[in-house]
């Protein structure tokens, strides 16, 4: 979080941004490339599974990449859409996965814990957020915290 100074002398806390990554049609080279740039010091993973038949974008690898980059790299699988694989339109899979977060409010919670401290990305595959769980992820983010704004590289 950065601090601001009120002209009044007083202090006001300015939430830092909620960043989200998609890795499709990224290279690994690319996705690293994005993350430094904005200056990500974190990546939270919010696959369920952290699969990828991309090179390089399997947990393991991932981390393993991201860290040779000075990146840290958490995986936080309650954060994952059990929805995914269903055979539903986007639409309706991201309407199931807000209505589990909802009687998940811990998921929030969880993501909050993981990306509070520093400058933080949630990650998963659709290159666009709106398309992926995380938009939805983002979303219960700023009802918590209104001031909040969101970047998306």
């Amino acid at each position: 979080m950065t601090v601001i100074k009120r002209k009044t002398g007083r202090s006001a806390v300015k939430p830092t941004p909620v960043w989200t990554i998609g890795y499709a049609g990224k290279t690994l080279e690319r996705f690293i490339e994005l993350l430094q740039g904005a200056g990500i010091l974190r990546v939270v993973d919010v696959r369920e599974l952290p699969l990828s038949r991309r090179k390089g974008f399997s947990k393991t690898a991932l981390r393993d990449a991201l860290g040779g980059a000075g990146i840290e790299y958490i995986h936080l699988r309650i954060a994952g859409n059990p929805f995914r694989d269903q055979k539903a339109d986007i639409e309706t899979c991201l309407k199931l996965y807000s209505s589990h977060v909802d009687d998940h409010p811990e998921v929030v919670q969880e993501v909050e814990k993981a990306i509070s401290g520093t400058k933080a990305a949630l990650l998963c595959f659709e290159a666009s957020s709106l398309e992926c769980h995380r938009s939805i992820l983002v979303e219960r983010l700023l009802e918590t915290s209104p001031n909040r704004s969101v970047r998306h590289l």
